[in-house]
């Protein structure tokens, strides 16, 4: 039965754009709600990112029946791009992508490519889950079910991965590192959170800088980043964005947190109770390691393994047990390779990756 889209208009159709993933995670003890902030500050065009990007969200029926969403953008800094985002769906449905790039032609006809998965910007979201299924998502990253794959699966795929570790070795490494460790004239330091909006100055920045060669980089603005961080402000410590200057200027960070969806229950947002959980008497167990970078004209010289040095003491201090890193794309196999070789320094074995995800990246034709 053929998929069409409808755009979503109307308040009672955001909350059918809404309700459908209510319906595909139904009694899915793995899938949370954490995200969902971000999500609607996009959807509904109240974000800062939409003074330079075509945003429209649409609603997939069969006949009547609404039986899935997404999100269609074009961002102006990333021009050769259709994205489709946010997308959600039931299963066993028939011509979803066909619909959907057909729609994405006839409204970005200046666009060669499209890229299904990327939420708006890499800092907002990417990609799909394409193995774990039977976890729940590290905060921050995807989770869906594993038949939204076999909907893109004639686009081609780039595959990104994620590794877990315990943080034992970890520690131990610190100790015998760290006291030699020479930076020479680089200090490393926490995030004043006094100072937010001047530290954010700061982190985009360093993105800016840094991340120019990554897929799918698309340049911030403060605002941007700010907005993004707003929502979690009561959640973020000073530990958990750690910022590298030489003789005072900014030349790397590294941006680490929780998993904070340890706190909550399937299916479920954070509420003001589990941030007060968070703050007197944490019961996270896990960390994510989201981003480190090195403005390029500062790389090899030793300010990774510092940040690096600073975030193990400070996960050490929390009584933090396990790791898992942000997705790495497998391309890129200057940052797979360092980071492996960390690991296996640490750990003293090398590790296969925990979790696999995946966009679709094809000619939009």
């Amino acid at each position: 039965m053929a998929i069409s889209l409808q755009p979503v208009g109307s308040r009672f159709d955001l909350h059918r754009f809404y309700a459908i993933g209510h319906r595909v995670y139904a009694g899915d003890r793995n899938h949370r709600r954490t995200e969902e902030d971000i999500t609607r500050l996009l959807v509904e065009r109240r974000s800062v990112f939409c003074r330079h990007a075509a945003v429209d969200s649409y609603l997939l029926k069969e006949r009547r029946r609404v039986v899935g969403r997404c999100t269609l953008i074009q961002d102006q800094r990333l021009p050769d791009y259709a994205q489709v985002a946010f997308f959600e769906a039931l299963p066993g449905l028939s011509g979803v992508a066909d619909a959907i790039l057909l729609k994405a032609k006839a409204s970005f006809p200046g666009c060669r490519r499209v890229v299904v998965g990327l939420n708006a910007h890499l800092n907002y979201g990417c990609g799909f889950l394409a193995s774990a299924f039977d976890q729940p998502p590290l905060f921050g990253l995807p989770y869906n079910p594993s038949y939204y794959l076999d909907y893109f699966g004639h686009l081609p795929r780039r595959t990104m991965v994620s590794y877990r570790f315990g943080n034992q070795g970890f520690y131990d490494l610190r100790r015998a590192v760290a006291p030699d460790l020479d930076l020479g004239d680089v200090t490393i330091r926490l995030m004043d959170r006094s100072q937010l909006r001047r530290e954010m100055d700061i982190y985009t920045y360093l993105n800016n800088a840094c991340f120019q060669q990554h897929p799918y980089w698309s340049d911030r603005t403060t605002a941007e980043d700010f907005e993004l961080f707003n929502p979690f402000r009561f959640l973020l410590k000073e530990e958990n964005l750690i910022i590298a200057e030489k003789q005072g200027r900014p030349v790397g960070f590294l941006l680490w947190y929780p998993d904070f969806n340890e706190l909550v229950g399937p299916g479920r947002p954070l509420g003001v109770r589990d941030v007060m959980r968070y703050h007197l008497r944490n019961p996270i167990k896990t960390v994510r390691l989201t981003e480190i970078a090195v403005h390029p004209a500062e790389r090899g010289k030793k300010i990774v393994a510092g940040m690096k040095m600073k975030m193990i003491e400070q996960v050490e201090r929390g009584g933090y047990s396990f790791t898992e890193g942000g997705f790495i794309f497998e391309e890129n196999q200057g940052s797979m390779g360092a980071t492996l070789a960390y690991i296996s320094r640490a750990l003293g074995r090398e590790l296969e990756p925990h979790r696999r995800y995946c966009v679709f990246d094809g000619e939009l034709a």
